[in-house]
């Protein structure tokens, strides 16, 4: 018997609780992911690494496809404004 399983992907966003700074990333397992990024094992980053053990996640979106999270990852780093991050986080700003 063959199960159905989906792949998910998700766009995320962390927070340092020593700086409060943002990193926003894609990834098809966030709780692995955010182990990386906390234990400084996440090579692709060095955003990241010289705040270890300091990121929560503090936002998620669910994507179908790796190339669907992968849009909208470029589109929130686009904004390059922590005013507009925040109010996705908030839910002021409207996902997608």
């Amino acid at each position: 018997m063959t199960g159905f399983f989906v792949n998910m992907f998700f766009l995320y966003i962390l927070q340092s609780s020593l700086d409060n700074s943002f990193y926003i990333g894609q990834t098809k397992d966030l709780e692995n992911r955010l182990i990386q990024h906390n234990t400084h094992k996440y090579k692709n980053s060095t955003s990241t690494k010289y705040l270890q053990g300091s990121w929560n996640i503090v936002y998620k979106e669910e994507y179908s496809t790796r190339s669907d999270a992968v849009k909208r990852e470029k589109q929130i780093k686009s904004w390059k404004s922590r005013k507009c991050i925040q109010k996705l986080i908030d839910g002021v700003l409207k996902n997608k």
